[in-house]
């Protein structure tokens, strides 16, 4: 039987989701649990891997296991089992066809910025502080020329493992919460640091250090070697990963409720 759930975890302390040797990942206290469930050994497969210190508001994983146990097992079990930072939103059954990476339609991920002359000494590992003001109008402008198919050669780092540098990114939305910047970027998938690597250049733009032309200028340009800097990890966050209807993987009224719970909290703090 094949099974795909929700998880939002806190990446703090962990060295990513893909497990390694002698280091701490999502991966392996997942399926450590999941084994223990199941008295076997089972692996699992998201939609996307996050890196050390990125966080995931809901990551999409599936298990297949020959072991019968309902849902409501394997949902109680796994919470049960796995550290307080890690948590399965919810559960279910699914087609055996289904497969939480090469199914998806889209992954989406939120950037966040602090944007206040003084840092904060809470939420440190949530955020990446940014001093001098952003004018997010000079940003939205420039997150325009990146909208659509692409190639994003410019936007990947070293160590990239993907096919091809052509991307397609469906949105990029922009907006402020009090001190806080909010980047929603959705795409049908994304290079390695692509995320951060696009957000590094719109910092460079919303401090007026560059003008918004600039970004297509950067894409046009096609060159791996970097004029900006890749933002740090803590700000990011893998917000959910879309897919066919016929999967019914999602409840979108809960993803609504949930994204504006986080809204919510950063709007307060």
């Amino acid at each position: 039987m094949k099974f795909v759930f929700g998880v939002e975890y806190d990446g703090s302390i962990y060295h990513g989701w893909q497990k390694q040797k002698s280091v701490l990942t999502i991966q392996e206290c997942i399926e450590h649990a999941l084994s223990k469930i199941a008295n076997s050994k089972i692996e699992v497969i998201c939609a996307g891997r996050t890196d050390k210190g990125v966080h995931a508001i809901t990551q999409i994983v599936h298990f297949s296991s020959l072991i019968i146990r309902n849902e409501e097992v394997w949902f109680t079990g796994l919470n049960s089992l796995l550290p307080k930072n890690i948590t399965v939103l919810w559960l279910k059954k699914v087609s055996s066809n289904f497969h939480a990476r090469f199914s998806a339609l889209s992954r989406s991920y939120r950037y966040i910025i602090f944007n206040r002359k003084n840092r904060s000494s809470f939420l440190k590992n949530y955020y990446f502080h940014v001093r001098n003001f952003l004018d997010i109008y000079k940003m939205k402008t420039s997150s325009q020329f990146l909208i659509g198919n692409h190639d994003f050669s410019s936007f990947k780092s070293s160590g990239c493992q993907s096919f091809s540098s052509r991307k397609n990114i469906f949105s990029l939305i922009i907006y402020r919460i009090n001190d806080f910047i909010i980047i929603d970027i959705t795409a049908n998938s994304f290079l390695y640091h692509m995320v951060r690597n696009i957000v590094g250049c719109l910092i460079l733009v919303g401090l007026s250090k560059k003008k918004p032309e600039w970004v297509q200028y950067i894409l046009q340009k096609k060159d791996i070697k970097k004029t900006y800097s890749t933002v740090p990890a803590q700000g990011l966050y893998f917000l959910f990963a879309s897919y066919p209807d016929c999967f019914s993987i999602l409840n979108q009224s809960f993803l609504l409720k949930k994204n504006n719970l986080f809204t919510h909290f950063f709007s307060n703090f």
